[in-house]
């Protein structure tokens, strides 16, 4: 099951029609203003269909369930651009419980029709532990992520280090800067075009709050959408920082409570941060 926002890579696509030749079975849901690219019609002319959205909100997920036992999801759309000139990430997760959620959210999309304001919040497993770590799942917009994001971002006693393609959100924003104001540690890498181009961007709002918010330095797009807290808890997924994103539309976001895989995406912080541009 694979619900991708955009698809442009043949690979892919060729192993969809590979794995159908299998016998294996094939369902895709994306943006429907991207379903008319090369690669998806490629797919729906070899017998494989594809559902688009349909509507005004975007179908912006990214994710792949496997046997209905694992997940890959992040921020890579699967493009020749997201997948060698843009800043993304990726992430495995061999769960049956995590799948579950998954599955429930692409069932509402393929089988029921339902997508933006019109699916509901029906997550069996939000909280799960997966190999003694908690992991939390969110969907848009039905689940309320912005609120967890906010709670999150208010406990945070030492650090925040985000990486944000597209940043918008006043609540989001305003729960990071009033954390660098009570002492902790806040640093950040928007996309330079998104923060140039982006109505309500919260780029200059955090430079006038004093925040080391820099503008990336890769000359494809700073596509990730990621938050770290504290070094140990991990937010990622589809979900721009966007008032689109909370309300309306179709996005899925994953949280880690784990130190390990912190280590991992802050690694990658300061890779993006090292490149950017000083304001």
């Amino acid at each position: 099951d694979v619900a991708i926002y955009s698809l442009s890579l043949r690979e892919v696509g060729n192993a969809l029609l590979r794995a159908r030749d299998r016998g294996v079975a094939v369902r895709v849901v994306m943006e429907s203003d991207n379903r008319e690219r090369t690669v998806p019609q490629a797919l729906i002319e070899g017998g494989l269909p594809i559902l688009g959205d349909r509507r005004e909100g975007l179908m912006h997920d990214k994710f792949v369930i496997i046997d209905r036992s694992e997940v890959w999801t992040g921020s890579l759309n699967f493009t020749n651009s997201g997948a060698y000139e843009d800043n993304n990430n990726l992430i495995h997760i061999r769960s049956t419980k995590i799948a579950e959620n998954y599955i429930a959210e692409f069932e509402e999309m393929y089988t029921e029709d339902l997508f933006g304001t019109d699916s509901s919040a029906m997550t069996p497993n939000p909280s799960a532990t997966v190999d003694g770590l908690q992991v939390e799942t969110y969907f848009s917009p039905d689940d309320g992520v912005a609120a967890r994001l906010v709670e999150l971002l208010q406990g945070a006693q030492e650090s925040i280090h985000f990486l944000a393609y597209s940043f918008t959100s006043d609540d989001i924003a305003q729960a990071i800067r009033d954390r660098e104001s009570a002492g902790v540690t806040v640093s950040g890498v928007m996309d330079a075009e998104q923060s140039k181009s982006n109505q309500g961007t919260e780029y200059d709002l955090f430079l006038q709050s004093g925040l080391d918010v820099r503008l990336d330095g890769n000359k494809g797009l700073m596509h990730h959408k990621l938050i770290i807290i504290d070094r140990s808890i991990v937010i990622t997924g589809s979900y721009n920082f966007t008032a689109s994103a909370e309300d309306r539309n179709d996005e899925n976001l994953v949280i880690f409570f784990s130190p390990d895989i912190a280590e991992f995406y802050f690694a990658e912080f300061e890779r993006v941060f090292g490149l950017a541009q000083q304001p």
